[in-house]
């Protein structure tokens, strides 16, 4: 059974740093696009970043130029490298993973809290 572990979520000032990790384990198969994914409260589920098997990445317009997202294949995990981070990006942080297969798997969320 293939599962997605998040870490690195919690309470920040705003203006501080946080990274977040999402780790794979389990039987899965060669993973095409890691994906970063967060949803605000009354908000619906909005991709932040993303990121391909060679190495392209992809970002919200809100987060661009603050936030990094990077993998390590050998360890099927993505990291989001978060900085300088805003009140507007308190929301749960959801990690996706997408297969050459179009199979598809979630993280359990991790919740990241900015203070103004």
């Amino acid at each position: 059974q293939v599962q997605l572990v998040e870490s690195g979520g919690g309470l920040v000032q705003a203006g501080g740093s946080l990274r977040l990790s999402c780790a794979a384990s389990g039987r899965i198969s060669s993973i095409n696009a890691m994906r970063w994914y967060r949803q605000a409260p009354g908000k619906q589920r909005e991709l932040a970043a993303g990121i391909t098997s060679d190495g392209a990445t992809t970002y919200a317009d809100s987060v661009k130029d603050r936030f990094t997202i990077s993998r390590d294949n050998a360890k099927n995990t993505v990291y989001l490298q978060m900085n300088s981070l805003k009140p507007e990006d308190t929301a749960v942080y959801y990690c996706k993973m997408v297969t050459i297969f179009l199979r598809s798997y979630w993280g359990q969320g991790t919740q990241v809290t900015v203070s103004s």
